[in-house]
């Protein structure tokens, strides 16, 4: 059966960083498109960041350009997510994603198969 799990989140000052990792079990992700997903209260899911099977291609969401970067590792723990300068609109539950299939990172939920249970990331101003 296949599980992603996400660690890593936290409370943290506005300014601060903070480093989610993605663990996966159940089968072997270093060959598919990953993300990352928050969901903010009242809010609908929304993509921050997406990378490719190879870790070569990357998307970023306007809002954490410059700020997140997302890389891949393969073995158990197949993406990471290091958040720097962050702030209080950043608070969310983060999640992870995995595409059942393909090459090309994707930033629609849609598109990914598996998810994480999410890690609950708060950001105080």
């Amino acid at each position: 059966q296949v599980q992603l799990v996400e660690s890593g989140g936290g409370l943290v000052q506005a300014g601060g960083s903070l480093r989610l990792s993605c663990a996966a079990s159940g089968r072997t992700f270093g060959s598919k498109p990953m993300g990352w997903f928050r969901q903010a209260p009242g809010k609908e899911r929304e993509v921050v960041a997406a990378i490719n099977w190879s870790g070569g291609t990357k998307y970023y969401a306007d809002s954490v350009k410059g700020r997140f970067t997302s890389s891949r590792t393969n073995g158990k723990n197949p993406v990471d997510l290091q958040m720097n300068s962050l702030k209080p609109e950043n608070t969310a539950v983060y999640y992870c994603a995995c595409a059942a299939e393909g090459y090309v990172l994707r930033v629609q939920a849609r598109e990914y198969a598996y998810w994480g249970q999410g890690t609950q990331v708060t950001v105080s101003s």
